[in-house]
């Protein structure tokens, strides 16, 4: 009945079309014309389309519109970040040619490294953690199935000895005590304590089309962000390597049980970006795990803001000349300056240099003790290690 109604409203709009034609025609032969005739002025009846209450209320685009204001593909990072091929500050390390394929671990690995995907992470320089020219920053783009119970990521210094050392270890595990997401590291085949972050509390990982995971290293450790959100950060629980060159980054076949992984990985990128953390780092799971000052090293902050290369020179030169006599025999301070910052930090002779500079600088800067990072911690550490082996004396710091 619906379609017999349909059709004689169909045929209706025909016939009222056509009337209004034929008295238009009528009218123009019936009147008067010039001998110059520019010809008759005829209005086409706007069809009104029939729609329902869904597409009244939700109205599609159109193609042209769909093409040029599209969604950023699942594969891609999104343009904000800036990760493309194109960009000045770092590089994509897979995929290396248009249409190759996202990587997936093997069905039935005999372990972890059977099928593993593995990527050199090029001019890592520790000794300059903090300098813009450094690579700093790894962004993985990946889908990780509904389904999927596991995956994970290693990131290791050259000398891992087949993984046994793992500088940093991220294991989102979909069923394990409601969801947990295991951050850790492993030191000549032994885990550390794991920093455990429940999956509720992050961005969807899992059964979402696509997923961005960005880990930055710094002095203090290496911050995790899923989906811009800052979600932890593994403080340095072993010494970096003491020069500069790759880390190596790993994606495991297994767990170490031979359990495969299940996930995609789409895009891989890898170069420098300043912090992404936040100033207020207080929910951040395992921030200020350790904390101590630093004996020998002032933070000197309230100075105007610099911007350029050459202004970060002269702000170095200031630091030298202005901390010189508290730099022993020599004068030698080692001062660290950031482009966009108002502060610096100056590393005097010894702790007792370091006091009388409180109190001879405060005048002129707002200085204060300096807090040590992990890294420095650790460096310390091993240098103290390496000269006790040696036989030789090394002045001691005690730090928690």
């Amino acid at each position: 009945q619906n379609e017999f109604t349909n059709n004689n409203d169909f045929l209706q709009e025909e016939e009222d079309d056509t009337q209004q034609y034929e008295d238009t025609a009528d009218t123009f032969m019936s009147s008067s014309q010039p001998s110059i005739i520019s010809g008759p002025s005829i209005k086409k009846k706007q069809r009104i389309e029939t729609t329902t209450s869904s597409s009244t209320t939700n109205p599609s685009t159109s193609l042209i519109a769909n093409i040029s204001g599209g969604a950023t593909p699942i594969h891609d990072f999104s343009s904000k970040l800036k990760m493309s091929k194109t960009s000045l500050d770092g590089s994509i390390l897979f995929p290396l040619s248009i249409g190759e394929k996202p990587w997936r671990p093997p069905h039935n690995p005999v372990d972890f490294m059977d099928g593993c995907f593995e990527l050199d992470l090029p001019d890592f320089d520790p000794n300059n953690l903090s300098s813009s020219n450094n690579n700093n920053t790894v962004a993985i783009k990946f889908h990780a199935p509904q389904e999927s119970s596991r995956f994970s990521i290693n990131i290791a210094a050259p000398n891992h000895n087949g993984y046994d050392s793992i500088l940093f270890h991220f294991n989102p595990r979909q069923f394990q005590r409601g969801g947990q997401l295991v951050i850790n590291n492993k030191k000549e085949s032994m885990w550390g304590n794991d920093l455990s972050v429940p999956l509720s509390t992050l961005p969807l990982v899992f059964g979402k089309a696509a997923c961005t995971l960005i880990v930055q290293v710094n002095e203090e450790g290496f911050d995790v962000f899923v989906e811009g959100v800052h979600c932890a950060r593994l403080e340095h629980r072993m010494a970096l390597p003491k020069f500069k060159g790759p880390l190596r980054l790993q994606f495991p076949a297994s767990d170490d049980y031979g359990n495969p992984e299940d996930w995609e990985v789409y895009r891989v990128w890898w170069g420098h970006k300043d912090s992404m953390a936040g100033k207020d780092l207080s929910g951040v799971a395992g921030v200020n795990v350790y904390s101590s000052v630093h004996p020998k090293k002032l933070f000197v902050s309230g100075l105007p803001k610099i911007h350029s290369d050459p202004e970060v020179d002269l702000r170095r030169a200031e630091m030298e000349r202005a901390f010189r006599k508290y730099g022993g025999p020599n004068g030698a301070v080692l001062v660290s300056v950031q482009k966009d910052s108002t502060f610096a930090f100056v590393e005097v002779a010894s702790e007792q240099q370091a006091d009388l500079a409180l109190v001879e600088m405060a005048g002129r800067y707002r200085v204060n003790k300096a807090r040590r990072t992990k890294h420095e911690a650790l460096m310390e550490e091993r240098a103290a290690k390496e000269a006790a082996e040696k036989g030789n004396v090394k002045e001691s710091v005690d730090w928690d």
